[in-house]
């Protein structure tokens, strides 16, 4: 990374801090009620779809949801990837640094990935488990094992299976609503009634019907979908009347919600480039109405961005919302009587014209196998000037894939899935700006699956705990020290906390307070760490019994229920072939699940590994451990320079007796004999400058014991003291970008590979321009670039573009 890249880091999370103060101080001038700091979670993955053995790539982004600014009140995010199965079998602790963190899964049975299907990564702070579990980032992850035939038969299947999820006819199992608009019809009133099909898999189905009246089965009108099981018709009801639906090749007849002798019906038109209320009502609502005007009120994700006053005293009243009076998203408009009763409700999405100009460009249309390949990536505003930014690119073998590719993204998930509740189809469709009906389509699903799980209706509210989840800086321990006998609290005892992890030590140590209680927070450590916690009183005695709090976070309650599906899409057939070809052509065996193995050899046993550093001699024992009777007699006759008497063990060249330490954890020395000589594998020394690794409690030298597995001793409990592991943050690996000029073992696999290339870190330069260099892999295809990410001012950006790789 340049010097200068790292200034503009640098800028970039300054401008976001000033920008964070900013608009959250206006929003919370807006609104009486407090805003709930809810972290927003999307993660960015490189693919979809993978094989066994293959490693996923993950950016995450945690903003502030009513700015989209990044956030951050957390530094720990959980990564999970949950089973077909339903279990959660990894968990990544992601650390988010400015609301930014990586991280990635090797897809293997040592993993936990026991067999091909549909995965579900999933991501959260532990502070947004006080809130539902709409908050929780959600992504399905496929995994495909390209050994699975896929026979002809499978394929007509397939195929027949996609064609008829848009056209199959109506069964029994499939389901199809009536949404009017603003919620409810209102008599002798053009209404315009939204609806929605789905099969019994809840996918969207093309339907067409028609509208009867109930009261002599004649026709009044016909239907269809316009885009994904959506459509919408108008209805002019009088008064009582009452109507139904039948779709053609059904004679199941499906009710149309009855109207309102009085009422409202708030309704939106985009009409010639602007944005139009639209309120309907009828004669008898009019001629009852009191003179008071009604308020319409504007909210963005339940905060009330400003509310008007309206006389309606025509049936038809139309109003022009100006663009610049609301955020970019969606927007819930409630029309609100003098009694302060709500008559009608419309969700609209607002769309903003951006100052942002973001390209992602290669330096040539097609290349050659293994060629090296410049990648521009180019972020400024309207005026040239660089828009700093944070982005994720993924470069990825699209083996054979041509369908359209409308997958969730950055974009979509925080300006619409994020504010609906349920499953968005095909969400990429309504920010194709090459689509020209999108965001007419985009409307179509606000009438109907917005209109029935809008999210913010009001502002959310924590969970009501006793204790609730805690936003996390770091790792923390905690816990209290008592008697071993009774309740009452170890006042002023000393709890030592040691942290071993990659041959380091780390020591702490803090004081019990008047009720015993004390508190680690806030640590930064990786990987795998043992941990040794101990405490003592005044005189410097083990005494009392130390509990630790719950550290580890349980994971969330799982709920994936993935769609079960009894043969391969074409999508999957397509892939699965090209990779199998792939991997043929150059030799190279797919790794997949292996059956399970029963190992009947007897494991051979390792010595223990020394955790306190390098020691200064290390005994180790076989049959002459017999010949002892006591551990007191071992000690003095195998190690040199140390002197027992009694029962206190000390080395010559120190004055105070020794520090013990078994199995890690601190012992008294008349609590040493209660090891069997039998039971001691290995003795470590620490009598010199290596000593200093546990501080002052070393300063007598330290006589490290280890016992075998299954040892008697262990028995014994030690209540002041607790040792165990703990998994610190995950520790990120780099993405290898290979050289094919560079030949290893691994050439073979590399030059196959369906991740060309990943950098979780793209932050444009002082020209507002960053270039990315790669090598593309030995297979001629199709490869697509993808880049997400957010800027500075709160912008969710996603650019594709593809090239050609042919000899």
């Amino acid at each position: 990374m340049t010097t200068f890249l790292k200034a503009s880091k640098r800028t970039f999370f300054f401008l976001f801090f000033l920008l964070s103060i900013f608009k959250i101080s206006v929003l919370k001038a807006q609104t009486n009620k407090k805003v709930p700091e809810i972290e927003g979670i999307y993660v960015h993955t490189d693919r979809a779809k993978y094989m066994f053995g293959e490693s996923l790539w993950y950016k995450a982004y945690s903003v502030y949801p009513y700015s989209n600014l990044l956030f951050s009140k957390s530094n720990i995010l959980y990564v999970e990837l949950v089973s077909p199965d339903n279990e959660v079998v990894v968990q990544n602790k992601t650390i988010l640094e400015n609301g930014l963190g990586h991280g990635d899964f090797i897809l293997n049975d040592s993993l936990g990935i026991e067999k091909p299907g549909m995965y579900q990564l999933r991501a959260y702070t532990n502070w947004n488990r006080n809130f539902e579990n709409h908050f929780v980032f959600k992504k399905n992850i496929e995994i495909l094992n390209v050994l699975a035939s896929t026979n002809s038969q499978s394929q007509e299947a397939s195929k027949k299976s996609k064609k008829e999820e848009l056209t199959n006819p109506i069964s029994i199992e499939n389901n199809v609503q009536f949404f009017p608009e603003g919620g409810s019809l209102i008599s002798s009133v053009n209404n315009v009634v939204a609806f929605k099909a789905t099969n019994g898999m809840g996918f969207p189905i093309h339907v067409k019907g028609e509208i009867y009246k109930a009261s002599n089965d004649s026709l009044v009108t016909f239907f269809g979908t316009l885009h994904d099981g959506m459509g919408k018709f108008m209805l002019k009801p009088k008064p009582g009347e009452k109507f139904y639906a039948k779709l053609l090749n059904s004679n199941k007849k499906i009710a149309i919600p009855s109207s309102l002798d009085q009422g409202y019906a708030l309704g939106f038109r985009k009409i010639r480039g602007k944005n139009m209320l639209i309120i309907k009502t009828n004669g008898n609502t009019l001629a009852n109405q009191t003179s008071a005007p009604f308020q319409i009120i504007f909210k963005f994700k339940g905060v009330t961005y400003f509310d008007i006053r309206q006389e309606i005293s025509n049936p038809t009243t139309y109003l022009e919302i100006p663009n610049n009076t609301l955020p970019e998203g969606i927007n819930q408009v409630t029309l609100i009587d003098a009694s302060n009763r709500p008559h009608s409700e419309r969700l609209i999405y607002i769309e903003k014209d951006k100052d942002l100009e973001v390209a992602v460009t290669t330096n040539k249309y097609s290349y050659q196998p293994n060629e090296n390949i410049t990648v521009t990536v180019s972020s400024k505003n309207k005026s040239g000037e660089v828009a700093l930014a944070s982005y994720s690119i993924s470069c990825i073998d699209r083996n054979g894939d041509e369908s359209k590719q409308y997958e969730s993204n950055i974009a979509t998930h925080f300006l619409m899935e994020f504010d609906i509740k349920g499953k968005v189809h095909n969400p990429g469709y309504y920010f194709d700006e090459a689509n020209p009906r999108r965001l007419l389509n985009l409307d179509l699903l606000l009438l109907t699956q917005g209109w029935r799980n809008y999210l913010w209706k009001n502002l959310p509210e924590p969970k009501l705990l006793k204790a609730p989840f805690l936003a996390e800086k770091g790792i923390s321990f905690s816990g209290r020290v008592k008697q071993i006998l009774g309740t009452k609290a170890k006042a002023n005892n000393t709890v030592t906390l040691a942290l071993f992890n990659n041959g380091k030590v780390e020591m702490l140590s803090t004081e019990t307070d008047d009720l015993g209680m004390f508190r680690f927070k806030d640590l930064m450590f990786y990987g795998k760490t043992k941990f040794v916690l101990s405490s003592k009183n005044e005189k410097g005695k083990g005494k009392g019994q130390l509990l630790l709090d719950k550290f580890s976070r349980f994971p969330l309650e799982t709920n994936f229920n993935p769609e079960v599906v009894k043969v391969d899409t074409l999508q999957d057939i397509t892939i699965k072939d090209n990779i199998l070809r792939k991997y043929m052509s150059f030799g190279v065996m797919p790794e997949n699940v292996l059956d399970e193995v029963e190992i009947i050899a007897k494991k051979k046993t390792e010595p223990s590994q020394s955790i306190y550093g390098t020691p200064d001699r290390i005994f180790t024992f076989e049959d002459e451990r017999r010949s002892f009777s006591t551990i007191l007699q071992l000690i003095q006759v195998t190690i040199p320079g140390v002197q027992v008497t009694g029962s206190t063990i000390k080395f010559t060249r120190y004055n105070g007796p020794a520090q013990i330490i078994v199995d890690g954890i601190p012992w008294e020395q008349e609590e040493v004999s209660f090891i069997q000589p039998s039971d001691v594998e290995k003795i470590e020394t620490l009598n010199g400058a290596s000593a200093s690794i546990l501080g002052a409690n070393g300063g007598n030298g330290v006589i490290l014991i280890y016992t075998k597995e299954g040892a008697s001793n262990r028995e014994k409990t030690i209540y002041h003291t607790v040792k165990d592991d703990i998994d610190g943050f995950y520790k990120a690996r780099a993405f290898y970008v290979p050289n094919p000029s560079e030949k290893n073992e691994d050439s073979s696999k590399y030059a196959i590979r369906n991740t060309l290339y990943w950098n979780p870190y793209v932050h444009p330069e002082e020209n507002g321009e960053i270039q990315l260099n790669y090598f593309n892999s030995a297979v001629e295809t199709e490869v697509q670039i993808t880049l997400e990410g957010i800027t500075a001012t709160g912008i969710p950006v996603v650019k594709k573009t593809n090239y050609s790789v042919k000899k």
